[in-house]
C-alpha cells in the first residue's frame, strides 16, 4: 500500500508543478497572444492546403439528417476551436446558430464559421476574425490546436516516409535475389 500511496503522492506533486509552470508561462505570454497567433498562422498557412480539410458551406438535409447536394468552401481550413454558439447569426437574425468554430484558412487568416440548420437546409456564415478577437473568444486553445494539427501531420508524414523506405528496401533486396 505504501508504494501505491507514494506513487499517487508523486503523481499529484507532478500535476501541481505542471500547473504552476503553466500559470507562470501563461503570465509571460500575457498580452502577446495575438502576436504569437499571427506568427503561427503565417508559418502554418503554406501547409493548410495539405493539412486542412474542405468544410461544408451549405447543403440539403434528408429526413434522417444526412447531407446531400453539399457545397464546400473552396479554401481548405483547419478547425482550431469551438465555442458556445451565439443565439443568432450576424448576417440573418432569423437563423439560429447550431455550431460555432474558429478556423485558419489557406491564406493564413482566422475566421469564425457559424452553422445553422432548419431541418431541410444546413448553411454557414463565414466571418473573418482578427487574431486578437480569436484569442478573446476561443482562448489559448487555438495555439495548442494549431500546434497539435501540425505535429500530427508531421507524424503521419514520418510514418509514410518510413513505410516507403521499407518498401524500397524490400524491392531492392528482392531485385538482388533474382
Amino acid at each position: 500500500m505504501d508504494e501505491i500511496e507514494a506513487g499517487l503522492a508523486a503523481l499529484i506533486n507532478r500535476i501541481k508543478a505542471a500547473k504552476e509552470e503553466k500559470e507562470h508561462l501563461a503570465g509571460d505570454l500575457a498580452g502577446q497572444e495575438a502576436d504569437l497567433l499571427v506568427r503561427m498562422g503565417e508559418m502554418a498557412a503554406p501547409l493548410i492546403g495539405e493539412v486542412g480539410v474542405s468544410l461544408l458551406e451549405a447543403g440539403r438535409q434528408d429526413a434522417q439528417g444526412q447531407i446531400f447536394k453539399p457545397l464546400y468552401y473552396r479554401e481548405k481550413m483547419i478547425v482550431l476551436g469551438k465555442t458556445d454558439p451565439m443565439p443568432y447569426r450576424p448576417d440573418d437574425a432569423s437563423k439560429k446558430v447550431a455550431d460555432q468554430y474558429c478556423v485558419l484558412t489557406e491564406k493564413g487568416e482566422f475566421a469564425e464559421l457559424m452553422y445553422s440548420a432548419d431541418g431541410q437546409m444546413v448553411d454557414s456564415y463565414f466571418c473573418p476574425l482578427t487574431p486578437a478577437e480569436a484569442v478573446e473568444i476561443y482562448g489559448y486553445d487555438l495555439m495548442l490546436m494549431l500546434y497539435r494539427a501540425l505535429k500530427e501531420y508531421l507524424t503521419g508524414e514520418e510514418e509514410t516516409v518510413e513505410a516507403l523506405g521499407k518498401t524500397v528496401a524490400f524491392l531492392k533486396e528482392e531485385a538482388k535475389s533474382k
